[in-house]
């Protein structure tokens, strides 16, 4: 069912024309064709639609996704459509997953995590045969056998209801060193490890209050009969059935017999409302299967030539020489665990969470590691797409960002580090990077000047028979050549190679690829000269990491660019070290790959022999 996912990205991106449009066009909305089509040639039309899913984007951030949900449901007219068409299967997938959605979004930040998190689930087909909470609900349950307990039955009706063990009892009897916990006689709770005899018939009164309780909620939840299963047990008459019934601890089954069948005989005005019955023999009935079986299938022939290795590769998913007895990360399937892989290789040891002792708006003595790192992707995610410009000029936007990083901050135990992550995150939006060594006369530009960029660019590249250490090979030929950096363990790319850029970005007709780093280089903004910041590169092989997403901008460029010339339009690459953000340099590691270097990696990709490329 793909509704979901396309009607909560419009709502989290009411503005996306291609997210609207995908969403209007699900059959569960069921706009007609000419509706469909109208919304093409029509502005009024559409602009109606933007304002109707800006509404539910604010109603989404004021009182939770399931609300929002609801709203959408019951403006299209989901539920009375899809009911008319008998179709209750449908409505009720689709209330269940709102109220998975709910559930789902305590625990994440924002709507685009709830988002990207309704997709991994989709993709997750394993996990959700095995998770009750995700398994679908069956159209009507009330036409079906359904085993429940009498706890969760509380409140609920069914026509029939069988109690297979209503003479069921463990009466209280502590073994050699259990705490018992019981009340006395004031009404309050005691615990006592080597309880008394009184103390023990007192905490027994309170199971059988208990279970008389439980007793009562079973036998009342028919709506015209309960059958309730008797069976002889040496403590029948401290059971709950048996306290009802008059009996006494040491009566016997055939008490209980006749306690029962005296009851049954007292006058009622509507009659006989119980009667005693025998249990069903057995009626040698047994289950046979006549599903005919499948016709068997030939055996498929046996291929001769070993199977190629195909898979999904990242930059996480590389490893150096170095790295090779630790655990190697496999292909993040997500921007999230992008992020978190990378995150994880560079980690350090995490800082003590005190509040911060330097000059505002500098996160040097912030906490290290995969999740502080992962923290300010996000935040700067959720800027992103919230708008540079605007959380610089309005005021609105601007709340929100204070807002968003308090709540996040207390979610993590970081509230003493709200003031200067709101002041560094507002003051990062407006600070103007520098390009002039990327592009002589550039000067510097300001996330909020620009004009054209995408946050969390995903590509994937089609990769055939790639030997890492090729590639590894061209890179440190032609980035920071000379240099000593960790050399890629041997590996063989055959499949996809993905990855998540988090930032590309266009500046007087040049595209730039961005990338944010949390690694902690000191505890100073002197730790963050060009020098410094080099030796990170290569330690972390971040230039390889900036090379390949080069050659991914490269190659959506030349396919989207009719003139497409590289030395014209690509800008080159910036790496971001976030805690140096108030440093000379703002902390930016800036390189512009040359144009043979990608042409050459082009080439490894699309499959050409390491050799020719020597």
């Amino acid at each position: 069912m793909t509704w979901p996912c396309w009607c909560k990205a419009a709502c989290a991106e009411p503005d996306d024309d291609r997210k609207l449009r995908a969403a209007l066009a699900t059959a569960t909305l069921a706009l007609g064709w000419g509706e469909l089509d109208r919304l093409g040639h029509d502005e009024l039309a559409w602009e109606a639609r933007v304002l109707q899913f800006r509404d539910y984007h604010r109603l989404w951030q004021l009182q939770g996704v399931l609300p929002m949900l609801r709203r959408l449901l019951h403006d299209h007219r989901v539920p009375g459509r899809l009911l008319a068409q008998g179709d209750e299967r449908c409505l009720t997938d689709l209330l269940h997953l709102s109220e998975l959605l709910q559930q789902a979004s305590v625990t994440l930040d924002g709507e685009h995590a709830l988002v990207r998190w309704l997709a991994e689930q989709r993709q997750d087909e394993g996990g959700a045969s095995g998770h009750d909470a995700r398994r679908l609900r069956l159209e009507s349950e009330a036409s079906l056998v359904t085993v429940v307990t009498v706890h969760k039955s509380k409140g609920l009706e069914y026509p029939l209801v069988f109690l297979p063990f209503g003479t069921s009892v463990k009466p209280v009897s502590p073994k050699t060193g259990e705490v018992l916990r019981w009340r006395d006689a004031d009404g309050r709770w005691r615990v006592e490890p080597r309880p008394s005899p009184e103390a023990v018939a007192a905490a027994d009164r309170e199971r059988l209050g208990e279970d008389l309780r439980k007793l009562y909620v079973a036998l009342t939840r028919a709506r015209h009969a309960t059958w309730v299963g008797l069976v002889p047990d040496k403590a029948l008459g401290v059971s709950a059935l048996g306290h009802l019934a008059g009996l006494q601890a040491d009566s016997t089954y055939e008490d209980l017999r006749a306690a029962l069948e005296q009851l049954a005989r007292q006058p009622s005005e509507a009659g006989p409302v119980m009667a005693e019955q025998a249990a069903p023999g057995d009626a040698g009935l047994s289950y046979v299967d006549l599903t005919p079986a499948a016709p068997e299938r030939p055996e498929p022939p046996r291929r001769t030539q070993p199977h190629s290795r195909w898979w999904i590769a990242s930059y996480s998913a590389l490893r150096t020489d170095e790295s090779v007895l630790l655990p190697t990360p496999t292909a993040a399937q997500t921007a999230g665990e992008e992020r978190f892989l990378q995150a994880w290789q560079e980690s350090a040891p995490t800082g003590d969470g005190q509040a911060p002792a330097e000059p505002i708006a500098t996160l040097h003595g912030f906490d290290r590691g995969a999740g502080p790192g992962t923290f300010l992707h996000q935040l700067l995610e959720w800027a992103g797409r919230r708008g540079f410009a605007r959380l610089a000029t309005d005021p609105a936007a601007q709340r929100d960002m204070a807002d968003l990083v308090a709540r996040r901050c207390n979610l993590r135990g970081w509230s003493a580090w709200t003031e200067t992550l709101q002041h560094w995150l507002a003051r990062w939006v407006s600070t103007p990077l520098p390009l002039d060594s990327l592009d002589p006369g550039a000067g510097g530009v300001a996330p909020v000047a620009w004009r054209r960029y995408q946050v969390e660019l995903e590509f994937w590249l089609p990769v055939q028979g790639v030997d890492a250490a090729a590639v590894d090979r061209v890179v440190c030929e032609h980035l920071l050549p000379g240099r000593e950096r960790a050399p890629l363990a041997p590996q063989q790319l055959q499949g996809l190679f993905k990855g998540f850029i988090d930032l590309a970005f266009e500046h007087h007709g040049r595209h730039y690829v961005l990338d944010h780093k949390s690694n902690w280089l000191g505890p100073d903004d002197s730790h963050y000269h060009p020098e410094a910041l080099a030796s990170a590169v290569l330690s972390h092989r971040l230039e390889l990491q900036y090379a390949l997403y080069t050659l991914a901008l490269h190659r959506l460029l030349r396919s989207r660019l009719p003139d497409y010339d590289y030395d014209r339009h690509v800008g080159g690459a910036l790496v971001l070290f976030l805690r140096g953000h108030a440093a000379p340099g703002q902390g930016v590691f800036a390189d512009r790959p040359p144009r043979a270097l990608v042409e050459r990696l082009d080439a490894l990709f699309a499959g050409a022999p390491a050799e020719e490329m020597s």
